[in-house]
């Protein structure tokens, strides 16, 4: 794997999250996450694309400090074919993917989905609640939606059928950033 980062004595070290996506929105909410829960999280993003394979994850940690408690996570939309497949392939990743796309988990921020819906209609029902918001940026008030209504979503999402449409498993990120955070405390 990568360069290992050191223990100093005495102290504990926190793992480094790695976190490959797609796109545009998921690399903003991962920056978001990071500020706000200040922990280790490394993003890679838009540069393997669909195109993910555990020997690229592989190649990229070679280049960076990695401790075996770091952790890899792959956040992608399951709107493209066969991307699941691909996906599942990857050993020693917690799979965050959203049926049909990220947005549908912001969607859950604001209310339950229990029907089948596109990427378009979750977009434009995110405005329709944010009328500022666009594909990609993540402004002030959906941050502050985000966070506040954040444990309603996870709620919401934990009922959903896993990979069906609809279906977003980013909570597991925000459970783990959880856990993380109380053991800093």
């Amino acid at each position: 794997m990568g360069r290992n980062r050191l223990l100093p004595r005495g102290k504990k070290i926190k793992p480094a999250f790695f976190v490959f996506c797609e796109g545009e929105t998921e690399e903003q909410y991962v920056k978001f996450l990071r500020s706000q829960y200040r922990i280790s999280i490394i993003i890679n993003s838009k540069i393997a694309g669909n195109r993910i394979t555990e020997s690229y994850i592989k190649h990229y940690k070679k280049t960076k400090f990695t401790h075996q408690k770091d952790k890899d996570f792959l956040i992608y939309d399951l709107d493209a074919p066969k991307i699941l497949e691909r996906l599942q392939t990857i050993d020693n990743a917690t799979l965050l993917v959203s049926n049909p796309c990220i947005e549908l988990w912001f969607l859950l921020h604001f209310k339950e989905q229990k029907a089948a819906i596109d990427c378009k209609a979750c977009v434009k029902e995110i405005i329709n609640k944010n009328g500022a918001y666009k594909k990609g940026i993540l402004n002030a008030e959906m941050k502050e939606i985000l966070t506040v209504r954040q444990l309603k979503a996870r709620h919401r999402a934990k009922k959903m059928v896993s990979y069906n449409n609809p279906s977003s498993k980013v909570y597991l990120l925000i459970e783990e950033l959880e856990r993380v955070k109380k053991e800093v405390i």
